[in-house]
């Protein structure tokens, strides 16, 4: 019998340390010689858990990521985090396919004449009523189509002074969402 059994038989009774100091052994060898079998084990599980991932991916139209992965196999009814996928994808070499969407919405005419900077990169305003600046943002919808929102804000109180929504964005929605601020008069006022 070799003295890392003999530790392993009789733990329960005189304790792991105190059987270590007296057979000489370190610790910590004895606990690395018992998970060994569990170490073993856990990368056999991998392995298989690597094969069904292969087999993921080539079902797959593209290589799945992550969540897509932990998704896919979780319908199969396996019980499994995220972050063991994401160590078995590391040690696979494999990584998700991230497609960056970037939505080219204006195409600047070289020829064209600069629009003037009517309030001087100063985006600060002593009252309310007196600057205002506009933008227009992204609401992304469903079948990858989107809204516009244009806004009229006013640089005193930051809060929005008027907005329309299209599923355009030509000039006039930036002229109807100056339109809709709530009675205030834009006229001689820089507006972007």
């Amino acid at each position: 019998m070799n003295r890392f059994q003999f530790v392993a038989d009789h733990q329960r009774r005189y304790g792991v340390k105190r059987l270590c100091t007296i057979l000489g052994i370190a610790r910590s060898s004895y606990y690395w010689r018992v998970t060994a079998v569990d170490r073993v084990a856990r990368q056999a599980s991998d392995a298989r858990l690597a094969a069904r991932m292969r087999v993921v991916h080539r079902e797959s139209d593209g290589p799945y990521g992550v969540p897509r992965i932990t998704a896919e196999l979780r319908e199969e009814g396996e019980r499994i985090n995220h972050e063991r996928i994401a160590r078995v994808m590391r040690s696979m070499n494999r990584a998700g396919v991230r497609l960056l969407r970037r939505h080219r919405t204006t195409i600047a005419d070289p020829a064209a004449a600069k629009a003037p900077d009517l309030i001087g990169r100063d985006f600060n305003a002593a009252a309310v009523n007196t600057k205002y600046v506009g933008d227009i943002t992204y609401l992304p919808l469903s079948g990858a189509k989107f809204l516009h929102l244009a806004t009229v804000i006013d640089l005193a109180s930051r809060r929005p002074a008027g907005w329309a929504i299209a599923d355009h964005m030509r000039a006039d929605l930036e002229t109807r969402a100056t339109e809709t601020t709530a009675g205030q008069s834009l006229g001689g006022v820089g507006v972007l």
